[in-house]
């Protein structure tokens, strides 16, 4: 497997193609759908496929179908339809049509009936352990089913009574009757329909057998019209199935199935299977938990929805399998922020800082620029006052050499407003440094064009008096990083440092923020309002990404 960016001329051969469809006349119109199950939240593999098939439709003048493939009743849920669609909608797209698999259970049906009849399917008594053990491998040829001589009538005869309930789970299968010496695995008598006594999301209780995904699939793109069929390389040895099911079902429409590389990023869950043990054992906070990789994860944690386009665009559509580098789709964070986001200062690690000389009782108003990147949004106006907060480490009392920020004796500038001078530190009991007394130089208020010195350091602060209490949330990836765990389950291999809680202050003029909203914090990153657990009382900030990286994207 590859490692960084798939490639960076950011390929399509599947556009290739579709150029080559139109040209030729196989195809008038282009016509894509994403299929999802809807069996869990969506993550941001799915955001490369979302993306690939509403924009290749939209650039032809297509149309892109959103299709739940709801075949599964035992797994399926609606608020997981529910959350699919926020999620595409989301990332700036919308469906010609909203449909689902199970509105197609009665054309399936009578499609699978017709199978039966031209004898290319039968009804097999075998179990699940049965089946895999006369299977075969990829050196040896399978075993005929006992039951594959049955007759079309006893076929029928089976079938309809499997749809009318009167077999238990597991019981028997339809399957094609197609080649048990076939090379190719998935062709050696697949099954088609399984026992479920399952209530469906949908259909309630009318079903009792429901499609498998190989076999409603390719009947689902041919009803719909869908005239390129893209799914990731795991599907590359289903294509002769899907093909064979279209053509002996005699679906009018002939859909073509193209499989191109899934994502994979660094120190990421790609499961969903894994993801929803995450969410069922309380491992982090919900589906939407802003360290997960799933789009509601991404969306609370402050990811914009331009930034993941810009990314799935990038990183091509290719053949081969790769990881993508983490810090590529941080870069386009970075990118889509660095002109949106107001500046602001906030303090994470809070130590208070008294200036000795400056008016007891009295304050100021400074100006700050909101963005130094986009004069366009202004000003705003921040208090100063004889109290303020620092952060911890822009302090030391016995600092190496090359320090230039804060330590007794020494000057620094306060950002967008003074000079200031350490004095004094002041420690509790258990020696800890809690407090720090200051003098400031008036003469060197920001924007005065003081020249008379310079300094080397300069730090941010809030104004102690009005400043709001927030909280913190700094996000690490999930998975380590480690080789040596490589072979352990992947719980093991969890970030326990994923996730730290910090509390501290921001400026005053944050009060009222919306959940959503996104801030660049002064040497700290950037960080999102959090839309589930922030509100009037406490703001929560999750960190979507720091300010800088040694990733260099033009390298990747």
């Amino acid at each position: 497997m590859e490692s960084a960016v798939e490639n960076k001329t950011s390929s399509n051969f599947i556009k290739s193609i579709v150029v080559d469809d139109l040209k030729s006349g196989r195809v008038q119109e282009v016509v894509t759908r994403f299929p999802p199950e809807p069996n869990g939240y969506l993550h941001i593999g799915h955001a490369k496929s979302i993306c690939l098939n509403f924009e290749l439709a939209d650039e032809f003048g297509g149309k892109t179908n959103l299709r739940f493939d709801d075949t599964n009743p035992v797994k399926e849920d609606t608020e997981y339809v529910d959350a699919i669609q926020e999620d595409v909608r989301w990332l700036g797209f919308d469906w010609e049509e909203l449909r689902f698999a199970s509105d197609y259970f009665e054309e399936m049906y009578n499609r699978a009936v017709l199978l039966i009849k031209k004898g290319k399917a039968y009804v097999c008594d075998l179990n699940a352990e049965q089946t895999r053990e006369m299977r075969g491998t990829l050196t040896e040829p399978g075993k005929e089913s006992p039951y594959r001589g049955r007759s079309v009538e006893e076929n029928l005869d089976l079938f309809e009574r499997m749809r009318a309930g009167e077999f238990k789970d597991g019981e028997r299968v339809l399957r094609a009757k197609i080649d048990m010496a076939s090379p190719n695995i998935s062709l050696r008598d697949p099954v088609l329909y399984r026992i479920s006594h399952s209530n469906h999301h949908r259909t309630g209780d009318a079903w009792c057998i429901y499609p498998m995904y190989d076999y409603a699939h390719p009947i689902s793109d041919a009803i719909e019209g869908i005239t390129h069929s893209i799914c990731t390389l795991e599907f590359e040895d289903h294509r002769p199935l899907y093909d064979w099911a279209i053509s002996e079902c005699e679906m009018e429409a002939t859909p073509h199935q193209y499989e191109f590389a899934r994502l994979n990023v660094t120190n990421t869950i790609m499961s969903k299977r894994y993801l929803k043990r995450l969410v069922d054992e309380n491992v982090v906070d919900g589906w939407d938990d802003p360290r997960m990789p799933t789009i509601s994860g991404m969306r609370r944690r402050g990811y914009t929805a331009e930034a993941l386009r810009a990314f799935c665009r990038e990183i091509g559509v290719a053949k081969s399998n790769s990881v993508v580098d983490e810090r590529y789709l941080e870069h386009f964070i970075r990118e889509d922020l660095k002109l949106k986001a107001m500046r602001t200062m906030a303090i994470l690690r809070p130590l208070k800082v008294v200036i000795t000389n400056y008016p007891e009782g009295e304050s100021e108003l400074l100006d700050a620029e909101n963005n130094a990147e986009n004069e366009a949004m202004g000003i705003r106006q921040i208090p100063f006052s004889r109290e303020i907060y620092i952060e911890q480490d822009d302090f030391m009392e016995n600092p190496p050499s090359k320090y230039f920020r804060l330590f007794p004796g020494n000057e620094v500038r306060l950002k967008h407003a003074y000079f200031i001078t350490c004095q004094e530190v002041i420690k509790d009991e258990r020696g800890e440094v809690v407090e720090l007394r200051c003098t400031y130089d008036p003469k060197t208020k920001s924007g005065t064009g003081f020249t008379e010195r310079k300094v080397k350091g300069t730090i941010h602060w809030v104004e102690a008096s009005q400043a709001i209490p927030a909280e913190f949330r700094l996000l690490e990836p999930l998975m380590l990083n480690d080789e040596e765990l490589a072979d352990k389950d992947f719980m093991e291999r969890l970030n326990p440092n994923s996730l730290q809680t910090l509390e501290g202050f921001v400026e005053p003029n944050m009060k009222g923020v919306l959940p959503g909203e996104k801030f660049q914090m002064f040497r700290h990153g950037y960080f999102s309002v959090d839309g589930k657990d922030s509100n009037e009382d406490k703001l929560v900030f999750n960190r979507i990404v720091s300010l800088k990286s040694s990733f260099n994207p033009a390298k990747a």
